[in-house]
């Protein structure tokens, strides 16, 4: 292989703290978000890909990004939505036949900026002891002046509505016409593989824009409803707070994952909060305290419900924990066929330990047409 000299970058941390590495590719500039870090092993196009990750600069811990390209196939959105990419060994060559593209190429075309042969240990360790910060990664390392003032007015991650970067203008429809069952889905940042969970499932889905009124979902006459996951706080998202309160309401089936989940306990008047650096990896354990069954699980969140509050509420029951932090990690509502979990079911990086969740949901959906018919 020909010797590429690479251009110096830098990942300048809100509290002062620097990173050296090196640039990947020949895009140059800055990248400016909320500085994360995900263990997973693979399923890093999944990752990049994945609205809920809009607004952050991530950091991959497994050693080498890249071996095995990118495909059409694993895409969950229509393109790149992670603000920029920190990894170690970024790997040029990819070696799996099915591969569309090498990653360099993929990260071209969606012009991301990315830099490569950082101390990632190092950096997750800090933002492990510190929690996620604001940073900014870029290319102009003799400008450390310069790059604070501009990081100093990129805005937290706290209180920040980010659904309406990501979702969708114009309701669309994924799955067959004549599915048995139909689903109305407020989008938040939907990532592709949950509607093709639902539609493997004899669904039918709309998908509703994230500030779609409660009328235009009624109209399609669904069976039940679904809350997606997506970036931000949840607590700005006053109209889909408002929507669920009245699905709540109403008695209709309702399922929400991750930011839909947080969503949930918002309208039940359960505070959410910020984690001191998140959850973002593959492998999470959790427990599932009705079946008493453990389960490994895909994760990606940096907010949680308050536990406390969920336990002292009536009308909530928590069906998931955490065994790592003891956080709360799914609920139902005790008298309203309504659900949700904060990881992601529709993630199957080896384990498909929580792919029974939207087979619950079906069921949910056929009880509550039994007791209305």
């Amino acid at each position: 292989m020909k010797y590429q000299k690479r251009k110096q970058a830098i990942i300048l941390l809100a509290d002062g703290t620097i990173f050296h590495g090196k640039v990947v590719g020949g895009k140059e500039g800055s990248a400016f978000g909320e500085v994360c870090f995900n263990t997973g092993m693979t399923g890093y196009q999944e990752i990049f890909t994945d609205p809920s990750y809009f607004g952050q600069l991530m950091v991959t811990t497994n050693a080498h990004i890249g071996n095995y390209g990118t495909t059409e196939s694993e895409m969950e959105s229509d393109g790149i939505k992670i603000a920029g990419l920190i990894c170690r060994n970024f790997s040029y060559n990819q070696s799996r036949p099915a591969a569309d593209d090498s990653l360099e190429g993929f990260l071209s075309k969606n012009n991301l900026l990315a830099i490569s042969d950082v101390d990632t240990r190092a950096l997750v360790c800090y933002i492990r002891d510190n929690g996620a910060m604001n940073a900014v990664i870029s290319t102009d390392v003799e400008n450390i002046q310069g790059l604070k003032k501009q990081l100093a007015d990129i805005p937290d991650m706290k209180g920040l509505e980010l659904a309406s970067k990501v979702s969708v203008t114009e309701p669309y429809f994924f799955g067959k016409e004549d599915a048995t069952y139909k689903i109305a889905a407020l989008d938040n940042g939907i990532k592709t593989n949950i509607l093709r969970n639902l539609a493997a499932r004899d669904c039918y889905v709309k998908v509703f824009p994230f500030d779609a009124p409660l009328g235009e979902m009624e109209a399609f006459n669904p069976d039940g409803y679904f809350l997606s996951n997506g970036p931000g706080d949840p607590e700005p998202l006053e109209n889909a707070i408002s929507i669920t309160k009245k699905i709540i309401e109403k008695g209709e089936p309702l399922f929400g994952i991750c930011g839909g989940h947080q969503v949930i306990a918002l309208a039940n008047g359960v505070s959410t909060y910020k984690m001191h650096h998140g959850h973002r990896g593959i492998n999470h354990p959790i427990i599932n305290l009705e079946t008493g069954k453990g389960e490994i699980t895909s994760q990606n969140h940096g907010f949680a419900i308050s536990r406390e509050e969920a336990e002292a509420n009536p009308d909530i029951e928590i069906t998931h924990l955490h065994l790592n932090d003891q956080t709360a990690a799914g609920i139902k509502m005790v008298n309203k066929p309504v659900f949700s979990v904060q990881y992601h079911p529709e993630a199957s990086p080896g384990p498909h330990d929580a792919s029974y969740l939207f087979d619950q949901f079906i069921t949910t959906i056929q009880n509550h047409k039994a007791k209305t018919a």
